[in-house]
């Protein structure tokens, strides 16, 4: 019988600071002494989302290859290793059936002979779940947000635009948002004349490039299509 730790961090920030690495594995190694368990190995995700399959990160691939009969594997957090409820149960029937002990801290220890424990199991990945929904439906709020007023959001800015840094009272950076570049509207707007004379995209393209400008037909395209905010 072998016993094995899974911790896992999102960023590298939250390694140092947080549901850190360390912070985890003291938290496994209290749980197993408590219950008189050795862990052989500790399997440590770092800077990896949870929303990312279990099978497919690169330290939860390794633990479910090394794992045979018997084995134990001890995780801080249901959050530490499932966000899908679908990737959390389909874990769970597989060690089952290799009869592979999963233990939760903070579910109170087995959740796979536990008949009670596997319920809030259950519950508590399907909430898990559509937690994370929640925070992309907020992300993408903010997002469109931030796009309506024209607020820069990484990246480099479209043709026909530029960044312009926003400073507080303080001269603290607060920000920073597109503001209209005039050489390049005047060019997309040449372009746009071109168009509607017939030339292709491509044409235009290398008559943009004559002048200057490093733009691809398919930039172009992005260029002449793209609304003003």
């Amino acid at each position: 019988m072998a016993v094995y730790a899974y911790t896992r961090v999102s960023t590298d920030r939250q390694a140092e600071e947080g549901e850190s690495i360390a912070v985890q594995e003291r938290t496994i190694a209290g749980y197993a002494q408590m219950h008189g368990f050795a862990v052989n190995k500790v399997f440590s995700e770092r800077g990896v989302s949870g929303s990312k399959p279990l099978g497919e990160r690169p330290e939860g691939s390794a633990l479910l290859a090394a794992l045979k009969p018997g084995d134990i594997v001890i995780t801080p957090k249901l959050d530490r290793m499932f966000r899908s409820a679908s990737d959390a149960l389909a874990n769970l029937d597989r060690m089952k059936r290799l009869g592979v002990c999963l233990h939760m801290i903070d579910l109170g220890g087995d959740v796979t002979g536990n008949g009670i424990a596997k319920l809030v199991f259950t519950i508590l990945s399907a909430v898990a779940e559509a937690e994370r929904d929640r925070i992309r439906e907020r992300i993408s709020t903010v997002k469109a947000d931030q796009k309506a007023r024209n607020r820069f959001l990484g990246g480099d800015p479209p043709f026909g635009y530029r960044i312009e840094v926003e400073y507080d009272a303080a001269g603290k950076r607060k920000g920073a948002r597109l503001v209209e570049n005039r050489e390049q509207q005047a060019a997309i707007a040449e372009m746009r004349s071109m168009q509607q004379n017939g030339l292709s995209l491509r044409a235009i393209a290398a008559a943009m490039q004559a002048k200057g400008f490093k733009l691809s037909h398919v930039g172009v395209k992005q260029a002449i299509n793209r609304v003003r905010g």
